[in-house]
């Protein structure tokens, strides 16, 4: 085994014993960022003793061969297999980002286009739906601005694992659908039949916990206001609707979902805390910039991504050159193709990236 690889398993055996002592425990925070990292290093582990297993096998089969030649066709087949686990290490031997693993907050917002993109952004918000109900992961309506045709002009969803297998996180699989999203086709609000171009933004954010941002209530500027539904109708007849403007950052985070203000508070206090989790990402990002090789593209919110051409039922996503004609497939949730595309390019990048 390699060097590195070798510091991955020492530091999968050192997090299994940490985890071991109750006394770790007592730190939630601390706990739960071990188990993060422990589950992420469970495949380098279980790949470090594949590799340990085959090398065996192929240190016994060469002495085998060298006395008789019937044993060198099983040589053959574990070198093969030797190189391909080796493939395998290189991806676990490039440094991940460590919130790969938490679960997610996710943003879509209608743009330019009008209710066509808030039909638009109805469409987007069904499809991330229906992919989390494909994984298993379970979601949450944390705020949604419904238009009148019954589209979205902004929606935020919290997306968490749910029992899914270690090291499945959310964000580390969806955080390349941040951008914006582009539709090209004849709108049902047009009645000559032309194909309109329209856009949404998608913003994906890591979900923080309130132990990873910490917010000076004296910071907050908290505001109620009545619920509105499309049209301007009411949806209550109280001010449940919590608007928290983070004074220092002028970042503002409005929730109107539910019926409770203390519920949309809360829910609007999740959402300022992935952001400002975010705002901190990404100046990270762009102090560590001048040293590291640029990987895709998904920091900066306003390039577009993907284009969604219904006429030739065609999806392409811009940043890999990714093309097919199952666009309605993928509306309907099957992502994995696309985000596999993005991940590969992600991978060789950070790859590169490392080699020079």
């Amino acid at each position: 085994m390699t060097s590195p690889l070798d510091g991955l398993v020492a530091e999968h055996a050192e997090i299994e014993g940490q985890l071991a002592d109750p006394a770790v425990h007592n730190d939630p925070a601390k706990a739960r960022a071990l188990s993060r990292r422990y589950a992420q290093l469970a495949p380098v582990v279980d790949l470090a003793r594949e590799l340990e297993r085959v090398e065996g096998d192929l240190a016994t089969a060469r002495e085998l061969a060298a006395e008789d030649t019937s044993f060198r066709s099983e040589v053959t087949d574990l070198d093969a297999e030797l190189a391909g686990l080796n493939e395998r290490l290189r991806a676990y031997l490039v440094p991940v980002d460590p919130d790969d693993a938490r679960d997610a907050i996710l943003e879509v917002k209608a743009g330019a286009g009008g209710e066509e993109s808030a039909l638009f952004a109805g469409d987007l918000l069904r499809m991330y739906l229906r992919y989390a109900e494909r994984r298993g992961w379970k979601t949450e309506i944390l705020d949604a601005n419904p238009s009148d045709l019954g589209g979205y002009r902004d929606v935020s969803v919290a997306v968490k694992a749910r029992g899914s297998a270690p090291g499945d996180g959310v964000y580390g699989r969806l955080r390349f659908e941040g951008g914006v999203h582009r539709v090209q086709r004849v709108p049902v609000t047009e009645s000559a039949g032309r194909i309109h171009t329209s856009a949404a933004g998608v913003l994906v954010l890591p979900e923080a916990e309130e132990v990873d941002v910490e917010i000076d209530p004296n910071d907050l500027r908290i505001d109620v206001f009545r619920s509105s539904g499309p049209g301007g109708q009411s949806v209550n007849t109280t001010d449940s609707a919590v608007r928290i403007t983070h004074v220092p950052t002028g970042l503002v985070v409005s929730c109107q979902n539910e019926k409770s203000q203390l519920q949309n508070k809360e829910s609007a206090l999740r959402i300022l805390r992935a952001r400002l989790l975010g705002v901190a990402r990404e100046k990270a990002e762009s102090e560590a910039s001048m040293a590291r090789a640029s990987q895709v593209r998904t920091v900066d919110r306003s390039e577009r991504v993907r284009t969604y051409n219904f006429a030739e039922n065609r999806i392409s996503d811009h940043r890999v050159g990714y093309k097919a004609h199952n666009l309605d497939q993928v509306l309907d949730g099957e992502l994995d193709e696309v985000l596999d595309a993005l991940a590969a390019a992600d991978l060789e990048a950070r790859l590169a990236a490392q080699a020079s």
